[in-house]
């Protein structure tokens, strides 16, 4: 069943999720997106990776908004076998003194350019495991330290267990955060096994160990990072490894997932120039690079806008930079493909959340995961200067976007923005869509006419909705951070909000509806050929570079063929 992917040796993409589609609900938001779009990306240009996640059999969650706003969660189950194939496969990993088993689900990622990608799901859904331990793989960032912990020893020790269960033959692996970071570990453990029987020298093989290992760090947020109390990791792995070896590696005080990838990888990278910037202080005394993420271009190009550059930009699903082409197509047939990207948000709108939005009017889209750093509410700062500014220039709000189940801020924040909607009803129309995943998303950055993105500088690592709306023309309207420090070229690209320095809510707000009111909105009701050149700015300069296909060459050039 896996053979076809083992004619050739493969870096092995390890993600503790991975968007794989709309409807299997393996991932959470952003990481999860960037690892599907990077292994799309791998399938079309036939680069030989092979990604390993969990199964996550009850996926993250569903998302209910109730009458007052206050967000619901619900179980979101899949069922593998509808759409994978069981593997025979069967590995063990050590986990509070008991051998859990692992099983495997393999997922075909096809590209419609004829390559494909291997994707194996771990499941401990066994019945060889206790029924505690069946649930390991069930929820994505479910559960407490020690559910999480379990559920790191799973991809991390019992993935490199699969791959070579299942025969395959790796030159690299790449951790995709540091929730995979026990791979090194399991690394180390084979390979001072292997010295010992050709040696008789004990100790562990630090170099042989980096020289495989590539780690991308995604965040400068603290909660982002993993950590484990040294008992607990004790308590778990019991003598799989001696903790007191792995403490310089890992921390003296606790076991940091991230600092243990940072200490046992040759290539360390962050997502976004200034991003990496913010890592090397950091992280000092580590070299790390840097590879700005991208996205997929087939999948994030809305149909009217893919059909589109097929027409006009043949190859550029293979090679995106030829999108800055776009000056030769005709500005009606640009407008023409945004407004039947329009039309499909303002229908998933109509059906989802009952409010009628205006094709005429420019509609505002923002939509993330509602955490405290993106600041969703910074818009909202002055409800009477939003309504002023309507007044003289109407425009619609469409948001969206989740708050992980334990974060009581970012729920607040959703309670929030539906109270200011109804606090705004009959002069900006709103809508709030519920249950943000792939397909609200693409209907969202492709239908919107200004994507808005309002993070506390400099925590925002990458960002990757607004390179999403530029395959669609439309322009980004952001704080400089992440990405578009990069791609704002002010006025052809989009707009920034305030400076390059860290954010003061105060001046940020005042810099936004200065110049949404000066800059954004004019330029929309102005002359039409003035805004289809900013979409074609968005295209041209955007789109053309900040795509998956160009961040996954810079990963294989300069870290697997390193």
């Amino acid at each position: 069943m896996i053979s076809p992917f083992l004619d050739r040796s493969r870096i092995a993409y390890f993600s503790m999720e991975i968007a794989l589609a709309t409807d299997i609900p393996t991932y959470s938001g952003g990481l999860g997106i960037l690892a599907g779009d990077t292994l799309r990306s791998a399938a079309d240009l036939r680069l030989p990776l092979v990604g390993v996640t969990l199964a996550s059999r009850h996926g993250y969650f569903r998302q209910e908004i109730d009458a007052e706003g206050r967000q619901i969660e619900h179980r979101d189950p899949w069922d593998p076998a509808a759409r994978t194939q069981l593997l025979r496969a069967r590995v063990a990993v050590p986990i509070a003194g008991r051998e859990v088993w692992i099983g495997g689900w393999l997922y075909d990622l096809k590209s419609h350019l004829g390559g494909s990608v291997p994707v194996i799901l771990l499941d401990t859904e066994l019945p060889e495991n206790d029924p505690a331990d069946r649930e390991i793989t069930h929820r994505l960032y479910g559960g407490d330290e020690d559910y999480r912990l379990k559920q790191e020893i799973v991809l991390g020790i019992g993935g490199v267990r699969m791959l070579q269960g299942l025969g395959f033959h790796v030159r690299g692996y790449h951790m995709n955060e540091g929730h995979s970071a026990l791979l090194a570990v399991e690394l180390l453990r084979r390979l001072r096994h292997y010295r010992r029987r050709r040696t008789d020298e004990p100790g562990i093989d630090l170099p042989g160990v980096r020289s495989l290992c590539s780690f991308t760090t995604h965040t400068p947020v603290e909660a982002g990072h993993d950590r484990f109390d040294w008992a607990l990791v004790q308590f778990m792995l019991g003598d799989y490894f001696e903790v007191e070896a792995l403490k310089p590696l890992g921390g003296i005080a606790h076991l940091n997932m991230t600092q243990l990838a940072l200490s046992l990888s040759d290539f360390i990278n962050g997502v976004a120039r200034r991003h990496g910037e913010v890592s090397r202080r950091m992280f000092p005394g580590y070299e790390v690079h840097t590879v700005t993420n991208g996205v997929h271009p087939r999948t994030w190009a809305a149909p009217s806008f893919a059909a589109l550059y097929d027409e006009h930009i043949p190859g550029w699903c293979h090679e995106p930079e030829l999108l800055n082409r776009v000056e030769q197509i005709a500005d009606d047939r640009i407008w023409n493909a945004h407004a039947e990207a329009k039309r499909s948000l303002i229908e998933r709108v109509k059906s989802r959340c009952g409010v009628t939005l205006d094709p005429e009017r420019p509609i505002i889209g923002f939509a993330r995961r509602m955490t405290a750093y993106k600041r969703p509410a910074l818009l909202f700062s002055d409800i009477e200067r939003l309504r002023t500014i309507s007044r003289r220039y109407p425009f619609q709000l469409v948001l969206a976007g989740k708050a992980h189940p334990r974060d009581g801020p970012g729920k607040q924040a959703i309670e929030d923005i539906h109270r200011v909607i109804r606090t705004l009803d009959g002069t900006v129309p709103s809508a709030f869509v519920p249950d943000y995943d792939m397909a609200i998303a693409l209907d969202l950055v492709a239908g919107s006419d200004v994507w808005l993105n309002t993070p506390l500088r400099p925590l925002e690592a990458s960002g990757t909705s607004g390179m999403k709306a530029a395959f669609n023309g439309v322009p980004q309207f952001s704080v400089l951070d992440g990405w578009w420090v990069e791609g704002c070229i002010d006025g052809v690209t989009g707009w920034s909000i305030g400076d390059s320095q860290e954010s003061r809510n105060g001046d940020d707000a005042a810099s936004f509806y200065q110049r949404f009111e000066q800059d954004v909105l004019p330029r929309f009701y102005g002359e039409r050929s003035s805004w289809i050149a900013l979409m074609k700015g968005a295209i041209g300069k955007n789109a053309s570079y900040f795509n998956s296909h160009r961040m996954l060459r810079r990963y294989a050039i300069e870290a697997y063929l390193r």
